[in-house]
C-alpha cells in the first residue's frame, strides 16, 4: 500500500504539513491522505459539541456574574485582572469598528469574548472574587474541586483551537475528548446533551476511521 499522498495535495497543502500524516499513515497501515481526509471529517464532526460548549460556558458564566453585579456590563466593576481586563477592551473596540457605534451592546460583548476569556474566570486568580459567591451556580450539575473544572475546560479550549487552526487531532484519544465535551456540558444543562445526541455526528465519524481494525490494536 502507498503511502503517498497524490502530488497535486503537496502543492495545495503543503509537503511539511503532509509529512506528518505520511509518518502516521505507515505506521496504520493506511494510505496518508485517507487519514488527511478523515481529520477533517472528524474535525467538522467535532464542531456542533464546540459551539454547544463554548456558547453554553459564556451565558453561564454571564448570568451569574450579571446577578452578582446587578448590572449587564459587569466587567465594569468586576475585579479582572491586566489580562483580562484588556481582552475585554479589544473586544469592545472590535465591535464599536465593526458596528459604527460607540456603546456596543453588553450582549455583543459576551460574544465577542474568546473562549479563553471564559476559562481564565474559572482560574484560581478569581477564587475568591468570582468562583466562590457566583460562578459555581454556573454548574449545578458538578459538585467537585475548582480547579479540576477549570483544568477540563481549558483542555477542551486547547483542543478546539487545534480544531480551528486546522491542526492534526488523529493521533489523539478522540472518544474520550468527545466524553469530557458531554461531561462538561452536563454540568452547566443536561437537556443540551440530550438535544445534542440527536445529531452529533462524531460517533460514526470515529467509527470509519482509516484503518479502523489495525488502530484499535
Amino acid at each position: 500500500m502507498s503511502c503517498q499522498p497524490p502530488g497535486w495535495s503537496t502543492r495545495v497543502f503543503a509537503a511539511p504539513r503532509l509529512d506528518r500524516y505520511q509518518q502516521a499513515a505507515r505506521s496504520g497501515g493506511v494510505h496518508a491522505f485517507d487519514l488527511y481526509r478523515w481529520n477533517l471529517q472528524v474535525s467538522e464532526a467535532f464542531y456542533p459539541a464546540l459551539s454547544c460548549l463554548e456558547i453554553s460556558l459564556r451565558n453561564a458564566l454571564h448570568s451569574q456574574l450579571r446577578i452578582r453585579y446587578g448590572r449587564e456590563d459587569w466587567w465594569a466593576v468586576a475585579r479582572l485582572d491586566g489580562h483580562d481586563d484588556a481582552k475585554v477592551r479589544q473586544a469592545t473596540d472590535d465591535l464599536r469598528a465593526r458596528q459604527h457605534t460607540s456603546v456596543p451592546c453588553a450582549d455583543g460583548i459576551v460574544a465577542e469574548l474568546s473562549l479563553g476569556f471564559w476559562v481564565s474566570l474559572l482560574s484560581r486568580r478569581y477564587d475568591r472574587y468570582l468562583w466562590v459567591p457566583a460562578l459555581h451556580r454556573s454548574f449545578p450539575g458538578y459538585h467537585g474541586r475548582r480547579e479540576r473544572l477549570h483544568d477540563s475546560f481549558d483542555s477542551v479550549r486547547r483542543f478546539r483551537n487545534r480544531i480551528m487552526h486546522h491542526e492534526p487531532v488523529h493521533h489523539r484519544h478522540l472518544a474520550a475528548d468527545h466524553q469530557k465535551i458531554y461531561r462538561l456540558l452536563g454540568y452547566i444543562e443536561p437537556l443540551t446533551v440530550t438535544w445534542l445526541m440527536g445529531f452529533d455526528r462524531v460517533p460514526a465519524v470515529l467509527a470509519a476511521r482509516p484503518g479502523q481494525t489495525a488502530h484499535a490494536r
